[in-house]
């Protein structure tokens, strides 16, 4: 694992998503069926995962203390899940938020009910910010199968630090019908009616401006306690509370103070001993944390007990200072004084699972007889010979109806073992990639290329499974910022992004294996962009920026050269059949330049284009040389057949946000076109087989997953298939049913 893996998560999950989704539009009304809107009714499409296996982070696991085999996860920004035993498959909960509602996509916290097993509950909303909207919660009756809504007027933070803690909702022990939820920045809140309604109750704690709040809720008996992340760790500021009337709330007497305990992250109640173990760090994680503690409460007589398996600040085996937090906690129901407490943040030593079976007098750490089993992901080496144990471990469940049957999350998959020794990915049917770049090749084994958040590139020679080549090495990229195939030599690839041995590489088999670019610009290192080779693969064009200039290289990235008439930051594309050819579109200016140089000198064209949004894309048909497509968002779809000298705005749709092409329909010349857009009020995905006169929605109400406006394209070798990114839910397929 490598430490700009998490860097660039943050990246990705706080700045770029919240850049990426800060302008989107608030269309009014919900995506209608699909049989609505202009275009014709659409045939059924079956939607799948293109299968990689999690590469998100797990922020909690929720385990039914009552009801053999039920489970539940949660991520911060790809939704919630239910574990079918059956399948042993995790099952998505909440693909059916659309657009509007992208923000739900990031779930803050889950509870379920120990009396009624097929109750469970959600509360969604990914930030905090002006930008966002205000929180929901979900309530079902049949364990998500379907859903009833209450829209909050506070805003939840399932994407901010702090989200690996909780859970911030809870069942009252005493009565079903009650329901506890804590916010970061609002207090507590009540509700007595099962969720549908909601108000605010005293707490004896005051929010700061930009804390954590509550950052869990846990029933001990009858009473129920709350973390207070908002402490500073001293007496006088104290950092839980509990009630045992339901009414007032005291703080809890004898409570460890100092920085290895200023924020209590989680915690967990054995009902045999009576005992709450509750782990702290001195932030509220997944990252920046340094120092942590574990410690327990009797509650019978209030006795405090330090159980910190290894204090933080030691020296690593590297020589360098061994700093970290707690995060996950769990008990045993079968077994007294037997649990389960995690690391977190720990990037000298790796993260850990320690083990206790007398309360916490002495730990085993499991990691370090793990074997770890990553061959149906193999990603999970992350480009090197074996796994790592974990990072970010903050979710961590034991079953209580098998003591061995451990299940941790990291930020990228979950991990469980049944023996305490052999351990492998748990993630069947939960994928949380934020998908940024789609390549279809039109020939070779894989039919799928797609670039992402933290987990850079990946070659997909099945669809069914994740790549057995794991994530694109030499070098291995966090985030990709870029992916280009030349169209007439489709076996050359290149890609970009943030890495740690070269932010560019090439590929002459079509993606399967990389090369590093002999050189690079000297600001790829710091602000890799979007890079483009011509038809040929004889120029590249790469991207740095609104500050920086584009740069050109014509014998595959040993030397570049500035191209100072390219205009700062676009996207560049290549003509598909003029290898001479280059495009871009300056979204600060509304203008679209060209190249017939081979990307030498750019000229502007087509001029007075909506400007101001660097999400605007411009895209090439497959096949022909001057046939571009402009997606300009709510400001609809455009179209040039002169290379871009004149464009005339497509009448028979409303918004435009990504475009793509895939194989014709049986009797058509022209490729079938893909667009997620509008055609009337709502934002949907279309397919269209007569150049965009007319559109068919082909995805349905169950099938949005928040927002997809990055990219899409069709497969140009199978009509009908289409490839969809999503913000959380990975690479979403379709084919006609």
């Amino acid at each position: 694992m490598h430490t700009f893996h998490l860097g660039r998560r943050v990246v990705l999950a706080g700045t770029v998503a919240t850049a990426a989704v800060a302008t989107l539009p608030v269309l009014q009304g919900r995506a209608q069926g699909a049989d609505s809107g202009t275009g014709t009714a659409a045939p059924a499409y079956r939607w799948r995962n293109a299968v990689q296996g999690g590469t998100g982070f797990v922020s909690g696991i929720l385990v039914h203390p009552s009801c053999r085999g039920l489970a539940y996860a949660r991520t911060d920004i790809g939704g919630a899940y239910r574990w079918d035993d059956r399948t042993d498959r995790w099952i998505p909960l909440t693909d059916h938020l659309g657009w509007e509602d992208w923000n739900l996509l990031g779930v803050e916290a889950m509870a379920v009910d120990p009396a009624h097993p097929n109750r469970v509950y959600l509360t969604l909303g990914a930030y905090t910010q002006s930008w966002a909207g205000n929180g929901a919660v979900l309530r079902s009756e049949d364990r998500g199968a379907t859903w009833k809504r209450t829209d909050l007027t506070v805003k939840l933070g399932a994407n901010e630090d702090g989200r690996g803690a909780g859970e911030r909702l809870l069942v009252d022990p005493r009565d079903s019908d009650t329901l506890w939820l804590g916010t970061r920045h609002d207090g507590l809140l009540k509700s007595t009616d099962r969720g549908a309604r909601w108000q605010a109750v005293s707490f004896p704690a005051a929010p700061s401006a930009t804390g954590q709040g509550i950052t869990f809720l846990v029933a001990a008996g009858r009473t129920v306690y709350a973390g207070w992340g908002d402490s500073d760790g001293t007496a006088g500021r104290p950092n839980l509370y509990r009630t045992s009337d339901g009414t007032t709330w005291e703080a809890v007497p004898g409570q460890p103070t100092g920085t290895a305990a200023k924020v209590p992250i989680r915690a967990a109640y054995d009902r045999h001993t009576r005992e709450l173990y509750v782990t702290y760090a001195n932030g509220p994680g997944p990252n920046g944390q340094s120092d942590g503690s574990v410690h327990k409460l009797r509650t019978v007589d209030g006795k405090w007990t330090d159980v910190t398996p290894v204090k933080p600040g030691g020296t690593a085996t590297d020589g360098s200072t061994d700093v970290f937090g707690y995060g996950g906690v769990a008990v045993d129901a079968c077994r007294p004084g037997t649990l389960v407490v995690s690391t977190n943040n720990r990037w000298a030593e790796t993260d850990t699972v320690f083990r206790s079976t007398n309360g916490g007098r002495t730990w085993t750490s499991l990691k370090d007889k793990a074997v770890l089993d990553v061959s149906e992901t193999p990603y999970l080496k992350w480009g090197g010979d074996k796994p790592k144990f974990g990072w970010w471990i903050q979710a961590l469940a034991l079953d209580p109806y098998d003591s061995k049957h451990i299940v941790y999350g990291t930020g990228a998959t979950l991990y469980s073992t049944r023996d305490l020794k052999n351990w492998a990915p748990q993630i069947r049917g939960l994928e949380e990639a934020s998908i940024r770049q789609l390549v279809s090749p039109p020939t070779g084994e894989a039919h799928l290329l797609s670039g992402s958040g933290d987990i850079g590139v990946m070659y997909h020679e099945r669809l069914t499974a994740s790549p057995s080549r794991g994530m694109a090495s030499n070098p291995v990229f966090g985030t990709s910022t870029g992916l280009s195939l030349a169209a007439a030599k489709p076996a050359y690839v290149v890609r970009a992004g943030w890495g740690d041995h070269g932010n560019g590489a090439y590929s002459n088999d079509g993606g399967k294996t990389w090369a590093p670019f002999e050189t690079q610009p000297a600001v790829a290192k710091e602000a890799p962009g979007p890079i483009a080779t011509s038809a040929d693969g004889s120029v590249l064009l790469w991207s740095f920026g609104t500050a920086n200039p584009g740069y050109r290289s014509a014998d595959n990235g040993a030397t570049w050269s500035k191209v100072a008439s390219f205009p700062k930051g676009a996207a560049p594309i290549a003509d598909p059949v003029d290898p001479t050819c280059f495009y871009a579109f300056d979204t600060t200016t509304g203008t679209v330049f060209a190249s017939i140089d081979s990307g030498r000198t750019f000229t502007a064209r087509a001029t007075g284009l909506s400007a101001g949004d660097s999400e605007f894309q411009l895209t090439a048909a497959p096949g022909r040389t001057g046939d571009l497509w402009l997606s300009l968002k709510g400001n609809g779809l455009y179209r040039s057949n002169d290379g871009g000298a004149a464009f005339a705005k497509v009448s028979s749709c409303h918004a435009a946000h990504t475009l793509g092409f895939g194989k014709a329909a049986r009797g058509i010349s022209y490729p079938a076109i893909y667009m997620v857009g509008a055609v009337e009020s709502f934002n949907a995905i279309y397919r269209s087989d007569d150049e965009a006169k007319t559109w068919t929605r082909i995805n349905d109400d169950q099938h949005q997953w928040g927002w997809t406006g990055a990219a899409i394209t069709g497969d140009p070798r199978v009509y009908g298939r289409v490839y969809v990114s999503t913000n959380g839910r990975g690479v979403q397929y379709g084919e006609p049913a």
